[in-house]
């Protein structure tokens, strides 16, 4: 079964929602005009029928359509009367013209085969170039943290990016890195997290053959394979204090020395560290080196929460899915709008990775190039979706509506704080006085 999502602009007499025939199941959203129309996301859908009351009227709709959204397939209905206007039609960017028919009380089989022949909507498209262009969104937030990372990409200075869990800090450290001069040689990448003290220190450094047991060849090291290019070090907070020091040395001599080795290399690198950890807190309890602290954070960068960016989560959702469809090879599917009011109501505590991983299991429930619902998404979502029942479901002013809103999402980063108001307060994104004062008003205890 072939799930198509149709926009039908004008009287709407000719299909009924829900129509179902030769393997194809129509999902219809209205619109008494295209000035109605045009409120709605009409990008969101497969396609768009016009049934104008006369040819003229029709060429004057489609021209306003096309002029907003290009790309998306139109079917235009006229009167057998006006059958001599469908190539003006044509030329205005209808992508069908069908003639109504008379006498009939349904011709909902022979629109779902005109509408089957309609080409799907080209997806959309994938953040253009390289560099910077790959950080998808226009949130304010996104764009100071672009011009700071431009700046950062023209200099060699080293780089700490700080952030939660999931935000995307090596794709920032990675677009950094392709704006830079240094983007014709290597961006290489470590997790420290992931080996212990003695393996860690040959991955980057090196080593000689008989260095240690095991080592039956000589080993150059991540420093000397990002020569000229980028060092991407992930994790860095959680590394030990020995090997810190090791580091720092080789940051600030320039050159590293592989285990068992008597002479050093002199190498040409640019280091882009990152951390979900606090390091000046850990500085302050001794579990990092204040002397490699701001040797890393000649240039600091804020990868901000994904909940601090909410305008951004329905174009990154976008982009999301489709490049899991190129992966799959598959159409990608789309967002209806109850989706997208749930996606920009959850608060992401796992910030854009687990947004991608909600909307792949979401995408593995339908067909290619379904329509995701809210149904669709898992039981993590649920308080989200239950918030906007409880916005929608009552009466009141819009100020009452978000003041309820408001007063949830509080309470929810409360419990997930335990409670704690000043780290509540930063998950937010506000000052600690700022929130007593919303608690106050807002009656929360």
């Amino acid at each position: 079964m072939r799930l198509r999502t149709i926009l039908w602009v004008g009287s709407g007499d000719g299909l009924g929602c829900g129509t179902v025939a030769d393997g194809v199941a129509l999902d219809v959203a209205w619109a008494r005009d295209v000035e109605d129309a045009l409120e709605l996301p009409v990008a969101a859908f497969d396609a768009v029928v016009l049934d104008a009351s006369g040819a003229a009227q029709a060429r004057a709709d489609l021209l306003r359509l096309r002029e907003s959204h290009a790309g998306i397939p139109v079917l235009v209905r006229i009167d057998p009367a006006d059958r001599g206007e469908a190539g003006s039609l044509h030329a205005a960017g209808a992508g069908r013209v069908m003639l109504r028919a008379s006498g009939e009380a349904s011709e909902s089989p022979a629109l779902l085969a005109e509408l089957d022949r309609l080409p799907r909507p080209a997806p959309p498209a994938a953040p253009a170039g390289r560099g910077l262009a790959t950080l998808v969104g226009s949130s304010r937030a996104l764009e100071s943290l672009r011009r700071l990372a431009g700046h950062a990409a023209r200099s060699s200075a080293s780089i700490l990016v700080t952030g939660e869990t999931g935000t995307g800090k090596e794709l920032l450290a990675r677009a950094v890195h392709e704006e830079s001069p240094r983007a014709r040689s290597a961006f290489v990448a470590l997790n420290c997290a992931a080996f212990p003290e003695a393996l860690l220190e040959s991955e980057l450094f090196g080593h000689v053959k008989g260095a240690f047991t095991g080592a039956d060849r000589e080993r150059g090291g991540l420093f000397a394979a990002a020569d000229r290019g980028t060092l991407f070090l992930d994790e860095v907070g959680e590394t030990s204090a020995g090997f810190q020091a090791k580091l720092l040395r080789a940051l600030q001599e320039g050159e590293v020395r592989p285990i068992g080795g008597t002479r050093a290399r002199r190498v040409d690198v640019r280091v882009i560290a990152a951390t979900n950890r606090d390091l000046e807190r850990e500085i302050a309890r001794g579990a990092f080196r204040q002397d490699l602290f701001y040797r890393l954070a000649v240039f600091p960068l804020r990868m901000p929460a994904l909940r601090e960016r909410v305008e951004d989560v329905i174009p990154l959702a976008g982009h999301l899915l489709v490049r899991h469809a190129r992966r799959e090879n598959a159409t990608p599917c789309r967002l209806s709008r109850e989706a997208e009011e749930v996606l920009q109501v959850h608060a992401w505590p796992g910030n854009v990775r687990e947004l991608e991983n909600e909307l792949q299991r979401a995408a593995a429930l339908v067909e290619p190039g379904a329509t995701l619902r809210p149904e669709h998404f898992s039981e993590r979502l649920g308080a989200a979706r239950g918030a906007l029942r409880q916005v929608t479901g009552t009466t009141g002013t819009l100020r009452d509506a978000m003041n309820r809103v408001e007063a949830w999402y509080i309470r929810r980063a409360l419990h997930e704080t335990g409670g704690r108001r000043t780290t509540t307060a930063r998950r937010l994104g506000i000052t600690r006085e700022g929130l007593y004062k919303k608690m106050k008003r807002l009656q929360i205890t």
